[in-house]
């Protein structure tokens, strides 16, 4: 392989299916590149840097690095900042830009499977306080929307909250059933329904009949949330999407190619999650 090299950067990263989802658009594309695991204790970030012009275009970085890398760069974008993570790596003349791309990942999405969900004003109520929340705070405030932090620790809500100022308020988990009563989106952010990870169970009787269901969780492809939404008949967003509409970016950085979307490469990954997942 000659030419350009890209990464997914984490510890461990054994699981990731970034490798899959590139290596789709890559032969797509026609384009000779590659896309390589890079399993980087957080002790040989330094020696992983130092050679990074010399090895590497760019890549994606996961847990544990997404703060850690952020002393290693010449600049990040306004994304990656607001964020507080960085999740996309590329060269700009020669300096190591940081970016933030899952937050495209999450709008990418549910623009696809829940075309015209942000018409109109309306509040979305987001459970969870992590990074996740982070990405789908700064998206959903670009799109107008005011959003509702739910989580365990309200105190946790209430930093995310100040960080992102005017839009967004925190909850305890107790207000959840009156700030469902006038959400447009209810999103989970937290791993609570994930496989291996306690469920996530709330009434979902008090949300509007037109409101949409996202879970970010995406093995399980369709938590029990997302099962409860459908009885309901509420619309519904798996968590597949935002993975595959994250990766976008970075590939047009490292390849120099937008790259689609497309119901096969969604199958490609989904057959895979199944095939691998008992009960997924």
């Amino acid at each position: 392989m000659t030419g350009p090299l890209a990464f997914i950067l984490g510890h461990p990263v054994s699981h990731s299916r970034s490798p899959m989802l590139h290596g789709y658009w890559l032969k797509r594309y026609g384009i000779d590149g590659s896309y390589e695991r890079a399993d980087v204790a957080p002790a040989d970030l330094p020696t992983f840097f130092a050679g990074f012009r010399d090895n590497w275009v760019g890549g994606n970085v996961t847990v544990p690095h997404k703060l850690a890398v952020m002393p290693y760069l010449d600049r990040i974008d306004d994304a990656a900042g607001r964020i507080g993570a960085v999740n996309t790596l590329w060269l700009e003349d020669g300096r190591v830009v940081g970016g933030n791309s899952d937050w495209i990942g999450f709008i990418g999405n549910l623009d696809e499977l829940a075309p015209g969900w942000d018409g109109g004003s309306g509040r979305a109520v987001i459970l969870g306080a992590g990074g996740a929340t982070r990405a789908a705070v700064y998206g959903l405030l670009k799109r107008g929307m005011e959003i509702a932090l739910c989580n365990r620790t309200v105190a946790k809500a209430q930093e995310l909250a100040d960080h992102f100022g005017k839009g967004v308020t925190a909850h305890s988990l107790d207000e959840l059933p009156g700030l469902m009563k006038s959400a447009r989106l209810l999103v989970n952010t937290t791993s609570l329904g994930m496989v291996g990870q306690p469920p996530l169970e709330i009434d979902l009787s008090r949300l509007p009949a037109d409101a949409i269901v996202h879970d970010v969780v995406y093995v399980p492809l369709e938590t029990n949330l997302l099962k409860a939404a459908k009885a309901r008949g509420l619309r519904t967003v798996d968590g597949l999407g935002m993975l595959l509409h994250q990766a976008g970016e970075g590939f047009r950085h490292w390849f120099g190619r937008t790259p689609e979307v497309t119901a096969e490469l969604r199958k490609l990954l989904a057959d895979d999650i199944r095939a691998k997942t008992p009960g997924a």
